[in-house]
C-alpha cells in the first residue's frame, strides 16, 4: 500500500486529504464548507448521501462528553451555582459543535479509510482497478 493506516491518521488529524496529504478538505475562506472533491488528486469526499451524518453524531459525543457531562457533574456537586451551569452548558452546545465542525468531518473520513485503505485511488491494484465497486466518480 502506498497510503498506510498511519499516513491516513495523520492527515484525518490535521484536516487533509487522506489520498494525497493535501489541504484541500476545506474551502478557503469558510469555516464550514466541505470541498466536493480534493483539488489535488480528485478524490471524492461525500461517498454517498449521508456519509457525513455520522460525523454529526462524533461531534455531538464529543461536545456531550467532553464538555457537559463535567458541567453537569460540576453542578451536581455543587462546585459552580446551577445558574452558571446552566449557561455554560448552553454556550458550550452551541459553540463546542461548531469548534469541532471541522475535526469531525476529517475524523470521519479518517476512520472510513483506516478501514478501507483499499478504497483509497493511491492504493488500488492496477491489476483489479474497479474491482472494489469504489469508483471515483
Amino acid at each position: 500500500m502506498k497510503v498506510t493506516r498511519g499516513q491516513i491518521i495523520a492527515r484525518g488529524l490535521t484536516n487533509r486529504c487522506p489520498n494525497c496529504g493535501g489541504r484541500t478538505l476545506f474551502r478557503a475562506g469558510t469555516l464550514f464548507e466541505l470541498n466536493g472533491a480534493c483539488a489535488r488528486c480528485g478524490l471524492h469526499f461525500e461517498r454517498d448521501e449521508g456519509f457525513f451524518l455520522g460525523s454529526m453524531s462524533l461531534n455531538y459525543g464529543v461536545t456531550l462528553i467532553g464538555f457537559l457531562a463535567p458541567v453537569i457533574a460540576l453542578a451536581w456537586y455543587r462546585v459552580i451555582p446551577i445558574v452558571t451551569a446552566v449557561v455554560l452548558a448552553g454556550a458550550g452546545a452551541i459553540l463546542g459543535p461548531m469548534l469541532f465542525y471541522r475535526s469531525s468531518r476529517s475524523w470521519w473520513l479518517m476512520n472510513y479509510y483506516v478501514f478501507l485503505p483499499q478504497h483509497l485511488p493511491a492504493n488500488r491494484d492496477p491489476k483489479t482497478d474497479g474491482a472494489t465497486g469504489d469508483e471515483n466518480v
